[in-house]
């Protein structure tokens, strides 16, 4: 455990990069096109030149400063590429990467990269008492591997004389950051929890919580609806903040109801006189002013002299605490800078960020000015992390398709003549992969990378961004962007590819689908917990909670904590119909007692039931019979790809006084199965057909091997324990609040086993059902009661 608190003042620490960055950045915001093995590229570039040098030459050296206020006390780090000791004096060297053209550093000085290496300069020869220093920017053309030297030389007194002005301008950023945490601590310190008294089972997750942050440690949190999970897991951060027990909290969400609930939760802890900075981060291309515009100076005023109106817009915005979508998007438009980097910029001065998983997890959008480094000051809150499963696999997967980059070749082939042909390469690799397919199944998997195939991509890559980085404007632009993009996900999972990994190929018509399919995602999860120092998993659906330890990556020493329904157990009649089969090969003789037992449900009580089976043809063989054998009710039926519209009128249905029952025919594990809240008489109860099991694919058979090989566990960690959470997530639709009642009717004969009964809710106390009369009967009880 941690404490980021001085005894008495207040410590800023910044990196050297951050601060010349902050101060001295202007201009355009421009993108240079590097491929994801450009990062991995830049170190190995790095070591390789450092290695060059001769014995006189020092890399990778530590230097530190700081500076004291009466309010703060300033430390300032990083890390010198390397230093000469020559017999007339020390030359301190900084390396840069570029895909740019080595003439354009003639002609064009970075400030940001020149500040950074005096102020390097001046730190180390000031430490030395040097009257005079000389510092050298070199240049690697990662393309052409070309290096070219620019060397300036400085007395100390110049040098002082830049550094006391840069920091002079920071310094009052500074005092204003360190002006708020006074204040943010106190409001924190006074902070009382927001209702007059705990929900049953809330004050133990939040108690659970704390402890967690407080001795860097992690945990999973079962707590079904009703407990107020979300203000248990951000009540006891934000205390934690307020003692330094850490400095920043990411709230990690993967559905817009989660960023909203959060939200609602800090808004709470605002009445209470909370001051706290937070952060929305929202997806780029839902936040763009110009999605139709390239991300350059040339095609968008946003991003045209965006680095000098952005500091203006931060002190403006600052006044504020919620950092929402809205306050970011009209803040943003006012100062004409890019809102999505505005907001990655306004990440840096958030106490707590409401963010998608994927800013924290997926290798190839993490938030690097956070997590490149491990071990950060910070908490993860996972929300729904039931969900984080199946989304890490995704994830840490990737694929291309054969047919975009015939098609792409065919629009490039008289203007890039050298895309053109590597792009050939690259196609009759998928030739010959396709054939395979042809020559065997249309689904194949081999359990080697294609490493063949990795050395084509990369060089497609580099010769793309050139002319990408040209921001040529043309009618195969984006086309050639969106593979660039395509290709340089690939390669960066690529990268990780290692025994939890399969290839994966689909012959579809005449196109070929390549996937890199990450079989088991706790490694990379694991690692990825390592850029936090403690993170709680939390949802109302983490059965049993030893798969989800394994799988989510945890650490052996991560708690557990398993928490009731807080509502009243007569409030719920759950009925298990263990009589009937609705295995595939059954289904067609079993429907028509599907269907019965549906319409004995819902005739005892006029009301609104969601009716959730394993997939839309069983859903809709049952809706043809049920439709004869309950003709009194009425039935709207989820179709697949529903627009948000769509979902929204279908809900609507249920907030409406039906003088008929209403029934709505829905997916399971889909967008009606959770995440939704039905509150009183807008639902009576559910009906969930089946256990939930995932359709039989490829990629399931491959987890289905996997894990039978390394926990003898195949068919639990492919089928039963997603099948099982998707089940409890339905049922789960029908108690939202303590004044709720429902009823709930499982109807699969596997309910009957132990292997399934055991992984139920104990609170549930299932009735179990032999006919439809008897299930009439005990609905009459219920409901007269």
């Amino acid at each position: 455990m941690r404490n980021f608190l001085p005894d008495l003042k207040k410590t800023l620490k910044i990196a050297v990069r951050d601060l010349v960055a902050h101060v001295l950045r202007s201009g355009d915001l421009s993108f240079e096109f590097l491929a994801s093995a450009r990062p991995v590229d830049a170190i190995r570039i790095h070591q390789k030149i450092q290695q060059s040098r001769p014995e006189n030459y020092t890399a990778e050296v530590a230097v530190a400063h700081q500076m004291e206020t009466d309010l703060f006390l300033l430390m300032l780090g990083g890390r010198i590429d390397g230093i000469y000791h020559e017999s007339d004096g020390v030359l301190i060297e900084e390396i840069k990467t570029t895909t740019r053209r080595l003439d354009y550093f003639e002609s064009h000085e970075n400030p940001i990269h020149w500040g950074q290496v005096k102020t390097y300069a001046y730190i180390y020869a000031r430490d030395r008492n040097l009257s005079d220093v000389d510092a050298q920017l070199t240049y690697f053309q990662v393309d052409t591997g070309e290096i070219r030297n620019f060397k300036k030389h400085f007395t100390v007194a110049e040098l002082e004389t830049f550094f006391q002005d840069l920091v002079a301008v920071y310094l009052q950023w500074a005092g204003t950051v360190v002006r708020w945490e006074l204040r943010r601590d106190e409001s924190i310190r006074q902070l009382e929890f927001p209702f007059g008294s705990y929900r049953p089972g809330q004050r133990a997750m939040a108690v659970g919580v704390y402890r967690t942050i407080k001795q860097d440690g992690q945990q999973l949190v079962q707590a079904t609806t009703g407990i107020g999970k979300t203000m248990a897991a951000i009540f006891p951060a934000v205390k934690a903040i307020g003692e330094g027990l850490t400095a920043k909290v990411f709230y990690l969400t993967a559905r817009t109801t989660g960023r909203l609930a959060a939200e609602t939760a800090l808004d709470e802890l605002r009445k209470g006189r909370l001051k706290l900075k937070s952060l929305a981060i929202t997806a780029k291309d839902k936040i763009c002013f110009k999605p139709e515009s390239a991300c350059n100076p040339d095609e968008c005023e946003f991003a045209r002299g965006h680095f000098d109106r952005v500091n203006a817009a931060v002190n403006e915005i600052f006044d504020q605490d919620a950092f929402t979508r809205t306050v970011v998007a009209e803040t943003a438009r006012r100062h004409q800078v890019c809102p999505f980097e505005f907001s990655l910029e306004l990440s840096l001065w958030a106490d707590c960020i409401v963010c998608d998983y994927n800013y924290a997890f997926d290798p190839r959008v993490y938030l690097r000015r956070f997590f490149l480094e491990e071990n950060g000051a910070y908490t993860f809150l996972i929300d729904e992390a039931h969900n984080l499963v199946d989304r890490s696999r995704e994830m840490f997967s990737a694929e291309i398709y054969k047919q975009p980059l015939l098609d792409l070749r065919r629009s490039i082939r008289k203007e890039l003549p050298q895309v053109y042909k590597s792009l050939g390469k690259i196609n009759s690799w998928m030739i010959k992969a396709r054939k395979k397919c042809e020559e065997s199944e249309p689904t194949r998997h081999e359990k080697q990378a294609p490493e063949d195939l990795f050395p084509l991509l990369r060089g497609f890559l580099r010769i793309s961004e050139r002319w990408l980085s040209r921001n040529v404007k043309t009618s195969f632009r984006e086309e050639l962007l969106d593979l660039f993009f395509a290709i340089s996900g690939f390669i960066r999972v690529a990268e990780q590819y290692d025994d939890s990994y399969v290839t994966c190929f689909e012959k579809i018509k005449k196109d070929l689908k390549l996937r890199l399919f990450c079989i088991d995602p706790s490694n990379q999860l694991g690692n990825a917990l390592n850029r936090c120092q403690a993170a709680v998993f939390f949802s109302a659906t983490m059965t049993p909670m030893q798969y989800f330890k394994k799988i989510l990556g945890c650490n052996p020493g991560a708690g557990g904590l398993i928490l009731p329904s807080p509502f009243p157990a007569e409030n719920l009649r759950l009925f298990v119909y263990d009589t009937v089969s609705t295995l595939y090969r059954h289904r067609n003789n079993t429907k028509q007692e599907v269907s019965r037992a549906i319409c004995s449900l819902v005739s005892q009580k006029t009301g609104n039931y969601l009716i959730f089976f394993p997939s839309y043809e069983y859903m809709l063989m049952v809706f043809e019979t049920f439709s004869s054998d309950c003709p009194d009710s009425e039935v709207i039926i989820q179709t697949p790809g529903m627009s948000e519209l769509e979902r929204e009128e279908f809900l609507n249905r249920f907030g409406m006084e039906n003088h008929r029952s209403l029934l709505g025919f829905a997916v399971m594990g889909g967008i009606f199965g959770e995440g939704i809240d039905l509150v009183g008489e807008r639902l009576s109860g559910a009906v969930v057909v089946g256990v939930g099991l995932p359709g039989i694919s490829l990629e399931k058979e491959l987890i289905r091997d996997y894990f039978a090989a390394t926990h003898n566990a195949g068919f639990e960690y492919a089928y039963q324990y997603p099948g099982i959470n998707r089940v409890l997530q339905a049922a789960g639709r029908v108690i939202r609040t303590e004044t709720d009642r429902g009823v709930v009717l499982l109807i699969d004969q596997r309910y009957g086993t132990y292997r399934y009964r055991s992984l139920l809710p104990a609170e549930w106390r299932p009735v179990k059902v032999r006919s439809g009369q008897q299930l009439a009967e005990d609905l009459k009880d219920f409901w007269n009661h």
